[in-house]
């Protein structure tokens, strides 16, 4: 009789990583006076080298501010990610790609869909790997689920810290001796 072996991995940790071999690099200064996109493009292209990454194009928007959804650039990566002109789309700090909640979590679901991972260089966030987006799962499940709430009722993180507070007395009550 045959003995089969259980696999008690959890399921996340068996995806393997994407293969990354083309990359895009993705930089935005908000002003053009006296900021320059170059410091974040110099440290990506050395990451990328250093993993044997070929660039196959570099996306600038110059003094776009990062609250826009619609970026000249941004539009242009997009639309290539979608064509599958790379692996992988490179940024500095993921405050660069987006500012907007609602703006990154959809992006990053497009770039999922096309089959596109995500590299945020100074957030140390891969999406390429297993770890990475079971990460952005968390924290994208708890913006959406209670962050955002939160953003758009403002009192909603009192509400729910009262009602906490609530059930803690209510427990207290029913478990005091006597």
């Amino acid at each position: 009789m045959a003995v089969s072996k259980r696999n008690t991995a959890p399921p996340h940790a068996q995806e393997p990583p994407l293969t990354i071999a083309r990359v895009a690099l993705y930089a935005r200064v908000s002003t053009l006076n006296g900021q320059d996109p170059e410091m974040q493009l110099s440290e990506l292209r050395e990451y990328a080298s250093r993993r044997g990454w070929s660039i196959t194009r570099e996306y600038i928007d110059q003094g776009v501010s990062g609250s826009k959804e619609s970026r000249p650039e941004l539009n242009e990566l997009m639309a290539d990610a979608h064509r599958r002109k790379f692996d992988a789309v490179l940024v500095w700090k993921i405050d660069r790609f987006g500012r907007s909640l609602k703006h990154l979590v959809n992006s990053l679901a497009d770039l999922c869909a096309y089959g596109v991972a995500f590299i945020s260089f100074r957030d140390n966030l891969d999406l390429s790997t297993p770890s990475g987006r079971l990460m952005f799962q968390i924290v994208s499940d708890h913006w959406c689920d209670g962050g955002v709430r939160a953003f758009a009722h403002p009192g909603a993180r009192q509400g729910r810290l009262a009602q906490c507070a609530r059930q803690r007395e209510e427990v207290r009550e029913t478990t005091r001796p006597g």
